[in-house]
């Protein structure tokens, strides 16, 4: 099954609703330093195509109940770079239109502005994630991604187009991008919803973010070493993370968007995901 309902960690923070998930590809060559799925996915940096997978998700959208969503992608981003060359998610969007089925699409690219055609068309959300509006900040933690004001141009289009859009800023890291927040904000007001999530590393993330970001990570793991282990994650202090979330809430909420966190045990409203904003 190419389909699958969402959070198969059946994670105890998570507080999405129920939704189903469409990985398109496997592996994400964004390569974030603090990337979780290189702790399950061999070669996770690597993007790699699914044998057959266009005919048999047609098969399995023939029987899906169109009541629910299915989100584009959690465990890899639909528009990885050979996506441009490939056009293996404009097919399946394709197929969620020619099937009416509701999208929940997020990604951290801006190729999604070449299939606005379609998107249009479909009952769906759009959303992006951004870190931090700096491009020089960005590039440390994610090398290979689009240029934070691309995706945000691009999504401009989107909402220009008509479609729902939102944003992820996520994840928060103090002592990094924390103090570029209000920035990222400015840059994001137009969106209708933002989820925010602190930073939660597995070994694997925390090893690359000390080779990396040295210095930053002088500071941090002292935190993470007084912090909780949930789900396979470090999470920083709560009280820490807790006056963090407040804080991002209420800059977001004072500029008219509604506020999402995830996996934070913490609040959310209407929805901590955007799912709320497609169409029924």
């Amino acid at each position: 099954m190419y389909i699958r309902p969402f959070d198969p960690w059946k994670a105890k923070l998570c507080t999405c609703p129920f939704k189903y998930t469409l990985n398109v590809y496997t592996g994400c060559d964004h390569a974030c330093l603090y990337c979780y799925i290189t702790s399950y996915i061999p070669k996770a940096f690597r993007v790699r195509t699914k044998e057959g997978l266009l005919p048999k998700l047609e098969r399995e959208l023939r029987k899906f109940d169109r009541r629910y969503i299915i989100a584009l992608s959690y465990s890899s981003d639909p528009y990885p770079t050979i996506e441009k060359e490939l056009g293996i998610t404009r097919k399946v969007l394709e197929l969620f239109r020619r099937y009416d089925v509701r999208c929940l699409l997020l990604t951290k690219s801006d190729i999604f502005e070449r299939d606005l055609d379609i998107l249009s068309e479909l009952k769906c959300a759009v959303g992006i994630t951004v870190t931090t509006i700096d491009e020089r900040t960005a590039k440390l933690i994610e090398p290979k991604t689009p240029k934070p004001e691309d995706r945000i141009r691009a999504l401009k289009k989107a909402k220009s187009a008509g479609i729902p859009v939102y944003a992820r800023i996520d994840p928060i890291i103090p002592f990094y991008n924390w103090g570029d927040f209000d920035k990222t904000l400015d840059a994001l007001s137009f969106v209708s919803h933002i989820t925010v999530s602190t930073l939660k590393l597995r070994p694997d993330g925390l090893s690359r973010m000390k080779a990396k970001l040295p210095e930053v990570m002088e500071r941090l793991e002292p935190l993470y070493e007084k912090g909780e282990r949930i789900g396979g994650y470090y999470y920083l202090p709560r009280e820490f993370r807790m006056k963090i979330l407040k804080e991002a809430r209420r800059k977001i909420e004072d500029r008219g968007i509604t506020f999402g966190s995830c996996r934070e045990g913490y609040y959310s409203f209407p929805s901590c995901d955007g799912s709320h904003l497609v169409p029924p």
